[in-house]
């Protein structure tokens, strides 16, 4: 069995994870680049964390800006096998209104200015991402915040969009129309990048707005948003307090697979593979390696 290490990147209103027990700090390099900021260390209950600030303490990083390799590949490094994503979003649904948090498990990617993948040219691989989201990382999400009366909903789909503006008019009644639930601006490649890494991964859309589409709401400001998001960073931090208490001490093999997506995802012949593009792998494709 393997050790639980759950890993936190935090969205927009979350830079950083209140309750963090022996907490220290430790900038990792990586061989993407830089991660948004130096990764958080500590223990909440008896369980391992590992805070990530996605944009960046003071938020810096707009979502397009944001080296997903990197923060991938040092959650990596730090040994995490569980990975959080907390995401604000807007809702397509009345019934999902400002304050509600949605356990997504499906992803729609309409980015087109990021590198979505860890493998390319000189190593060829490909993941399933039928179902992107490990169950069993849900199912204790869900329990926690049932848990801490905080409103949730249990499935549904995110559209992710470049940004960094918000959608026209058009563009959210079109989402709407083809039966989305929230809109975000950096789920994609995370999800993507945490399958290719094989950690269990879930995403907490915390929905902050309408988008454009309601017409009592037809307007999305950022002074809005804030005020909302800040009252999501409480619920969450809250949420996360009480995943992390409960938590196992032992990594629970996903029943989906994804601790072992790369079993028969890489294609290209051994004696094919890029030896540069191999050793920036290294973390990525520490256990095929160990085990091969």
């Amino acid at each position: 069995m393997t050790k639980a290490v759950v890993g936190i990147i935090g969205g927009s209103g979350v830079y950083d994870l209140p309750g963090l027990e022996t907490a220290h700090e430790e900038s990792i390099a990586t061989p993407w680049g830089e991660p948004s900021d130096v990764l958080r260390f500590g223990r909440v209950g008896g369980t391992d964390a590992v805070f990530l600030p996605r944009h960046g303490r003071g938020h810096v990083l707009s979502p397009s800006d944001i080296n997903y390799r990197a923060n991938i590949d040092a959650m990596k490094r730090a040994g995490v096998t569980d990975l959080v994503s907390v995401s604000a979003c807007g809702s397509f649904k009345p019934e999902l209104p400002p304050g509600h948090f949605v356990l997504v498990d499906q992803y729609v990617d309409r980015t087109i200015a990021r590198a979505s993948s860890f493998f390319g040219k000189g190593c060829v691989a490909h993941v399933s991402m039928a179902h992107p989201v490990s169950p069993k990382l849900v199912a204790r999400l869900y329990a926690a915040a049932l848990a801490e009366n905080i409103p949730v909903k249990k499935g549904g789909t995110y559209i992710c969009m470049e940004g960094p503006q918000f959608s026209s008019l058009a563009e959210s009644l079109t989402y709407k129309g083809l039966g989305y639930d929230v809109i975000g601006m950096t789920a994609m490649p995370e999800a993507k990048l945490a399958r290719e890494a094989e950690m269990s991964y879930a995403t907490i859309a915390m929905v902050t707005d309408f988008d454009c589409w309601h017409p009592d709401h037809d307007a999305v400001d950022v002074a809005s948003v804030i005020r909302i998001m800040q009252e999501n960073a409480e619920k969450a931090a809250r949420l996360l307090a009480h995943l992390l208490r409960d938590f196992p001490g032992e990594h629970e093999p996903c029943p989906i697979g994804s601790d072992r997506a790369l079993d028969t995802a890489i294609m290209t012949a051994p004696t094919l593979r890029d030896p540069a593009l191999m050793k920036k792998l290294e973390a990525i494709l520490a256990r095929v390696t160990k085990r091969t």
